[in-house]
Parts: structure tokens; C-alpha cells; sequence
């Protein structure tokens, strides 16, 4: 096989215009699969990041044991993705709303110690995720917690009461998490479903605050945070 089958083998012009359509619709799909179904399993990487390397990884792989897949297709499909990347960078930096729709924005979940109701119901992020993300962080209860912020990259930053502020909150371990069967007057009561903390007498009192969405009480805490 002379060094021209290696490179070029049987590649028309007809096939690289083929192949860049490819490439431009599955770069495309690849980016609204990712930013669409959400960034729980995105970690420190940006769409973006994760985009070049699953793409780039799937490029380089085929022409290493395809014997018919000649190496300038590979080199054609690499070259079109960093344009493709180079040109929706330059997009963002230069139009907010398409950072937006790209990189999506920072979602508040808490907000002075009680969880964000419009994120909640629309399913941004499950109460197990956002409680696990605040424990890894040494949180008690959302009492502690003045703001927690769902970064564009799937972290979770968070702004903390000083100890003098810190107030009665839904406790977020399992074992302290769990509905009250039977209600103590001289107790504080937090909204299994939103955080609210209320004067509660009676387990089936509905939360002024998320009123039907809500799934029971559990007994509020104060805890300082442990530094």
C-alpha cells in the first residue's frame, strides 16, 4: 500500500463536504444532549470540554484499526470540530444570550435557608443531589446555608450565615431527616419539600409556603457549623 492509499485512499470531494455535514450536525447534537439533559454528571469539565473530547476521542479512534479509513477524513473531522469550537467561543464571548443557551446559567437552590421553589418543581436538581453536594460541604441543616448556587459546571458553591445568624433549618442527614409522627409544641418544624419552618400542631398541617407540595415535617435544628 504506496503512501498516497494510506493518506487519501478513495476520498472525493463529494465525501469531505459528506463528512463535514456529518460533523456539523453531530457537534450540534452533542451540545444539546449535554446541555439539555442537565449538568449532574458534569464535573469541573465545561460542556464545551467534555463536547472536544468526546468528539476528538471517537475521531481518533476509528482511523487506528479501519483499514478503509484514510487519516485525512480524520484530519478533516478534527479540523471542523475546533473551528466549530473556535466559533461558538468567539459566539459567547461576543452574545450573552448565547452563553447562555450553551453554557446555561447558575441556578439558585437556597436562599436564606430555605430551597428555591421554582427550581424544585421544575426539576433542576433532586433533593437527594443538592442535600448530598451540602453534606460533602460540612452542612448540618439549611439553617446554616444564607445562599447555594448550582454553577454552570455542576459544582455547588455556597454562602454561609455567620454563627450569630444561624437559624432553625431542615435537616439534611437521613437519619434527622425524617417526618415527625408525632408533634411536639415547643418544637420548631421545617418542610420536608421546601425547608419552611413553621409553628406546626399537627403532623397533616400543610406548609404556607409550597402548601399541597409538602410531604411532612421534620423536626428543625440550629446547629452552629462545625469549622
Amino acid at each position: 500500500m504506496s503512501l498516497v492509499d494510506i493518506f487519501l485512499y478513495d476520498t472525493t470531494w463529494a465525501f469531505m463536504v459528506e463528512i463535514a455535514i456529518r460533523v456539523t450536525v453531530m457537534f450540534v447534537l452533542i451540545i444539546l444532549f449535554l446541555r439539555f439533559t442537565g449538568k449532574r454528571g458534569v464535573r469541573q469539565l465545561s460542556i464545551f470540554e467534555l463536547t472536544i473530547i468526546l468528539s476528538l476521542g471517537s475521531i481518533a479512534g476509528d482511523p487506528m484499526f479501519t483499514e478503509d479509513l484514510p487519516i485525512i477524513q480524520a484530519v478533516l473531522i478534527m479540523s471542523l470540530v475546533i473551528v466549530l469550537y473556535r466559533f461558538c467561543t468567539w459566539l459567547m464571548m461576543k452574545y450573552q444570550p448565547i452563553e447562555d443557551l450553551l453554557e446555561g446559567r447558575s441556578l439558585y437552590i437556597v436562599e436564606n435557608g430555605k430551597l428555591v421553589l421554582d427550581k424544585i418543581d421544575k426539576g433542576k436538581m433532586s433533593h437527594d443531589e443538592f442535600f448530598a453536594e451540602m453534606r460533602q460541604q460540612g452542612i448540618e441543616h439549611l439553617g446554616q446555608v444564607r445562599v447555594g448556587l448550582l454553577e454552570t459546571d455542576g459544582t455547588f458553591s455556597l454562602l454561609m450565615f455567620a454563627d450569630d445568624d444561624v437559624h432553625y433549618g431542615l435537616p439534611i442527614f437521613p437519619k434527622a431527616y425524617q417526618a415527625a409522627e408525632e408533634i411536639e409544641p415547643q418544637c420548631h418544624y421545617a418542610c420536608m419539600y421546601c425547608g419552611q419552618v413553621e409553628h406546626v400542631v399537627t403532623d397533616k398541617q400543610k406548609c404556607h409556603r409550597c402548601e399541597d407540595k409538602c410531604i411532612g415535617w421534620a423536626k428543625a435544628i440550629n446547629t452552629k457549623v462545625v469549622r
